[in-house]
């Protein structure tokens, strides 16, 4: 009984370290970084809102390592445009996507005003693939629903999609960009270097519509 006791302890003792150094889950992540960004934003707000590219730089550090750009890139440009790009024009690609979202993401955030944002209880993962919910309260309570869904790169939890109140915005990137390409008369470098302004036009039609409905 003692020697059984003792063993138990020893492979207790054993898995500690594995428990310990165990990777962060996708709630995890989510949690984190929402965290960290929301902390970020409540010390500096002011200072952001005068230069805002400081904000974008700071983005950059919280979210940078948690996005799959590369990924998320190439789910812009699917497999149509992509598998004729060349390495520079999808690496120049993804520094401009990176760019205009965190300028997108931005933006919307330096208008946050105390409204609530509340990530949804972890629920049971996929080790591959799942998405981690969250909610976000504007000062008139209505609720919008967020879904991220996230991907397991080499062990660790990056970011493919966000799904915003019922708009998939990859997928709304997906139209964009083919849209763009067909303007464009398939010239991928003008998409590529014109993509920020793309972004920022439908950030203000997005604008001019909410406007419009209220």
């Amino acid at each position: 009984m003692i020697k059984a006791l003792r063993n138990g302890l020893l492979v207790l003792l054993a898995a500690l370290p594995l428990l310990a150094t165990a990777a962060p889950s996708a709630h995890d992540v989510v949690q984190k970084t929402t965290d960290e960004l929301l902390a970020e934003l409540k010390a500096n707000k002011q200072q952001y809102r005068s230069d805002p590219h400081a904000f974008y730089s700071t983005l950059d550090r919280i979210l940078g390592p948690v996005v799959d750009a590369d990924g998320i890139s190439r789910s812009i440009m699917t497999v149509k445009y992509s598998r004729n790009a060349t390495p520079e024009q999808m690496s120049r690609f993804t520094e401009n996507f990176k760019r205009s979202l965190f300028q997108f993401y931005g933006n919307a955030l330096l208008e946050y005003d105390n409204q609530e944002i509340r990530v949804l209880p972890a629920k049971k993962e996929d080790p591959e693939r799942t998405s981690v919910g969250m909610e976000v309260k504007d000062s008139k309570g209505t609720v919008y629903p967020v879904s991220y869904t996230m991907v397991n790169r080499n062990g660790q939890w990056m970011l493919r999609n966000v799904i915003i109140n019922g708009i998939n915005v990859g997928k709304l990137f997906r139209d964009q960009f083919a849209d763009t390409m067909q303007r464009n008369g398939n010239d991928l470098d003008k998409t590529i270097n014109g993509w920020a302004d793309v972004v920022a036009k439908a950030k203000d039609s997005d604008q001019a519509k909410q406007a419009g409905g209220q």
